[in-house]
């Protein structure tokens, strides 16, 4: 039949549809060939019953028995396409009909007739686990009971039909265990890829605003000096767009680098960069000319860390001077700029002032790769004036390049 429940102590069939199932969408464990198996093999039990009823009574008793086991069958049936189809309102009536169709067999089938307690067993001890052990129990020692003390019936305590009972409903309940797990393990994977899919958009978010950030900073920047020179120097102008458009190659190919997820960003290379996009932004530009006292498992981290923080600087400091040093676990970015972040009031050192800048998109992803690093990020004004970015990294951390989600 394909009876699932919710787990200990539950009450309902998880793995069977919801009462907000829509008629027609069964789930697809319904039409599992091993719930079909398993459901058609109960069946065996009512057939049982059915060839005691005919050799216990004869007659019109024999046709009443055989009716009785007959709507003990089409109950069960629609109780099967009850779960199959969501109808959980239905569930509760029919289980409660074939428990009377059970007491109705006795007088036709005598013990036999614990042949059908065995399925309405099965199917409590599947659908409400808060009441199995009692179910089971009792059915189990009804079936024991019954035939002894009803004396008219000339039998024994019914060892046979009590084991039956005990057995099939264990088995069914272990069934619908492993279902339900299953269940829970597909549900959980899909999660789990739901979960992928949005930290490889946020990587992606991330790695464009880093990436584009600093590339499109430096061809406005260069763009604009071209502009100056055109009427002036026309060489150092075409010179300046011939850069643009390295620029732009560049950005593409960073692009579709940090979509496909294989980006590199190194600490020598963002030095370079930024020395250049200082120079063209008319900062004086006080970096190191090697990575050298960097670890190399850090060289990368640091490298987006130069990125993010020259980008700021050129965008929103107004500074003359921007300096950067290294160490084997630190990076420092120090400028001596006045300016604010667009749409914020006040300078470097005012409430709400360049920090909003540093502290938005840019920040944000730097403090999730510095995190992922084990490392700490430190922004703030200088007195008395400009603005200060310290990322201190401890020894031995995780490598970057591998754990920056």
């Amino acid at each position: 039949m394909g009876l699932e429940h919710t787990g200990s102590g539950g009450d309902r069939a998880t793995t069977s549809p919801g009462p907000e199932s829509a008629p027609g969408h069964a789930r697809p464990w319904v039409q599992g060939w091993q719930r079909l198996l398993l459901g058609s093999g109960m069946m065996v039990f009512p057939a049982l019953t059915a060839v005691a009823v005919g050799g216990t009574v004869s007659g019109a008793a024999a046709t009443a028995g055989y009716a009785v086991v007959v709507a003990f069958c089409a109950c069960y049936v629609l109780l099967a396409l009850a779960f199959g189809y969501g109808r959980r309102g239905w569930i509760a009536p029919l289980v409660a009909a074939m428990t009377a169709l059970f007491v109705a067999a006795l007088p036709f089938a005598h013990e036999d007739a614990f042949f059908l307690a065995t399925v309405v067993v099965s199917v409590v001890a599947i659908l409400w686990r808060r009441h199995a052990v009692r179910v089971v129990a009792a059915g189990a020692l009804a079936a024991l009971v019954v035939p002894w003390a009803v004396r008219p019936w000339h039998t024994g305590p019914g060892g046979f039909q009590a084991l039956a009972l005990l057995f099939t409903s264990l088995t069914c309940g272990a069934f619908a265990e492993i279902a339900s797990t299953n269940e829970a393990l597909f549900t959980a994977r899909a999660e789990v890829a739901r979960l992928a899919s949005e930290a490889e958009r946020n990587r992606i978010a991330r790695d464009l605003h880093d990436l584009l950030g600093h590339s499109l900073t430096a061809i406005t920047v260069k763009s604009r000096v071209a502009q100056r020179l055109a009427g002036k120097d026309l060489d150092q102008a075409v010179a300046e767009m011939a850069a643009v458009e390295t620029l732009s190659r560049q950005a593409l190919s960073d692009v579709r680098a940090a979509v496909t997820g294989y980006r590199e960003v190194t600490l020598a290379g963002e030095l370079a960069r930024g020395r250049e996009l200082l120079r063209a932004a008319g900062v004086v530009a006080d970096l190191p000319t090697a990575a050298d006292a960097v670890a190399p498992r850090e060289r990368e981290l640091f490298g987006w860390v130069v990125r993010e923080g020259i980008t700021n600087v050129v965008r929103h400091a107004r500074a003359d001077r921007c300096s950067v040093l290294l160490t084997a676990g630190s990076v420092e970015i120090r400028d001596d700029g006045t300016g604010a972040a667009p749409g914020l009031p006040g300078g470097a050192g005012a409430p709400g002032g360049r920090g909003g800048a540093v502290g938005g998109k840019g920040l944000t992803g730097l403090r999730e790769r510095v995190a992922a690093a084990g490392g700490t990020v430190e922004a703030g004004p200088l007195d008395p004036r400009g603005w200060r970015l310290l990322v201190t990294v401890p020894p031995g951390g995780p490598d970057p390049g591998r754990e920056t989600p």
